[in-house]
This record gives structure tokens, sequence and C-alpha cells, in this order.
């Protein structure tokens, strides 16, 4: 198996699928001839074919408006915001189209539609190029939401993402696009669901649940945890956001009785809001310290020299779980 960046290994799973399936069709802002403005789909073009990977207008609610005809006539279209801060041009779009077309023709046009968008801060990029808000499209009804927190997991969800026949908006970490190599196995079948998790180390003293970005650091700081605490912290890797994997997270924290929940969206109403919710009409009575969150602050994300400030780092949430362990 080849060594691949989360990069590498989406183009490889776009680039399996278009060969399985000729209906998939890929474009978007720069997407063809350069291949996408982080390189995702370099080669693609070259290889499939202009008909099949192309550019489109700097028109965000043109690529997801034409998404929604391509897929009323049988396409599978998969196409690229360029950056997540991008895509309130097309929220238009997906939230009056893509998300209520198969209930609003009774099951007779569903909607196999793929929005991909890098998102996250952390790589030094200007306003409206480092938002994390996954809220909007947890909040609309009939969207799935998923966040791969690594390459080998990147090419699984995308391979499911494309086949679904509900819309998908698939949130790409761009601060992990080159900063990890996994082994990626070239034409095995995908093998995590929609709308699961995975455990990515075991504890029965805390439940830390992280997604996408933060889940290295998250690991990070269970890793220490261990090492100078002595403390076996649970990660959850939430990939899956909407729908979202409630009970593999009720059942970790029932387990440990305490919860520490870690995202880069802003704090108020971010995902670790309703993940809160949903712990506290579950098990309550099972927890023995309140739910704690580590998240970006109720700011925008600030610029170059700050922007490290503003998420959730290894300190942060180490000093946040000796918090919710001493309770």
């Amino acid at each position: 198996m080849a060594e691949l960046t989360m990069v590498q290994a989406i183009n490889l799973a776009l680039a399996e699928e278009m060969s399985r399936d000729d209906r998939v069709v890929v474009y978007g802002e720069d997407v063809g001839v350069n291949g996408g403005i982080f390189r995702v789909t370099e080669g693609l073009q070259e290889r499939f074919g202009p008909r099949r990977v192309f550019d489109s207008p700097l028109a965000e609610s043109g690529i997801v408006g034409t998404a929604v005809g391509l897929a009323i006539y049988g396409l599978r279209p998969v196409v690229e915001f360029q950056f997540m801060g991008f895509s309130y041009f097309g929220f238009y779009q997906i939230e009056n189209h893509v998300a209520r077309y198969y209930k609003r023709s009774q099951g007779r046009f569903p909607m196999p539609i793929v929005i991909r968008m890098p998102y996250g801060a952390g790589v030094r990029a200007l306003e409206h190029h480092s938002e994390s808000r996954e809220t909007y499209y947890i909040h609309t009804p009939g969207i799935k939401v998923l966040v791969p927190s690594g390459p080998r997991m990147a090419r699984d969800l995308l391979l499911s993402a494309i086949r679904d026949p509900d819309p998908v908006v698939f949130l790409e970490p761009k601060a992990l696009y080159r900063t990890i190599k996994e082994e990626v196995e070239e034409g095995s079948e995908p093998e995590l669901p929609l709308g699961g998790s995975r455990r990515a180390r075991e504890g029965g003293d805390l439940t830390m649940v992280a997604w996408g970005a933060l889940l290295p650091r998250t690991l990070e700081a269970a890793r220490r945890l261990a090492e100078e605490d002595g403390v076996a912290a649970e990660v959850i890797d939430l990939y899956s956001l909407s729908p979202m994997d409630t009970d593999a997270v009720v059942a970790s924290v029932k387990k440990t009785r305490r919860a520490l929940i870690v995202h880069e969206a802003m704090r108020t109403l971010g995902p670790g809001a309703e993940i809160v919710a949903r712990l506290n009409e579950t098990c309550l009575l099972h927890l023995e310290a309140p739910v704690v969150r580590v998240t970006g602050w109720d700011i925008q994300v600030p610029l170059f020299s700050r922007e490290q400030e503003y998420l959730p780092d290894v300190e942060r949430i180490l000093q946040s779980a000796r918090e919710v362990l001493k309770f």
C-alpha cells in the first residue's frame, strides 16, 4: 500500500469512483486545468477529459444550482468550493434545493451530490478562508455532513459519500492536507459507515470527542494524560456530524463518566453544545462531572499571527481535561 497525504487520498478516491461510475462528474473553481487551489484534483482532467472534470465560473450559487440539475438528470456531481467561507453564496441553493428536492419530489429525484469544502484555520490564510461553520449544515435537514481526520478515512468516506443517494457536505481539514501520511489501499471497498464514528483511542477514565483537524491534537493530549497523569482517556473520532453517532458517544460516556468535547468552531451554538444536550438527555445520572467544551472563541478567526491562539491547542485540551478529572 502507498503512503499518501490527505490531498493524494482524496484525489485517489475521485479517480477510483470516476473510473467505476461514468455518471460521476467533478467541477468547481479552477479544479480542471489547474487541479484546484490545493491541487486536490490535479491530473483528473487529463485522465477523464474536460467533459467530466471542468472549471466553473466564480459563482458558488451557480455551481450548486447546476449540480441540482445534473442530479435530476441522473449524474452524480462532485463539486468543490475553494474555501468553506465562500460557501455562503451557494447556501441558498443548498438549503432550498439540494436539501429539499428528494422530499419535494416525493422520492422521484434523489440528490446524489457531494459538496467538497476545505475548512478551518491554521494555514495562514486570509479572511473568509479559515471558517469552521459546520453548524450551518448540521442544522439543515436533508444534508449529511462528514469530516475526515486522516488520509485513509478521507478516501473511505469520500467513496461512500459519492455512492450515497443523499447530498453530502464533505468538509476537508486543510490543515491536515499535507501534514499526515497514512497507508491507503487502492481498490478496497469503503468500510466506515456514514453516520458512524471511530474509537481512535481506548480508555476508561475520560471520554474525549473530536473530529477533523483537532483529532491529532486531542490524541496528543490523551497521550500526555496517560504519560503524565496515568489517565486512560478514550478518544471518539466523530467523523459524521450529521447524522451523528450519539449511541457511540453515550456508550463511552456511560463507561468513563466524564466527557470533554473539542472542536474548532466557535463556542456559542457550536456542535459541542448539541453533544452536551444529548448527553444530558441520555446519561446525566452517569456523569460525575459537567461536560466541558474546548472550542474556538466567539470571534472571527484572527489573521496570521493570532490564529493559533484562536485554535484549541494541546495545552488547552490538557488543562480542561484535568479540570474534568478533578471535579
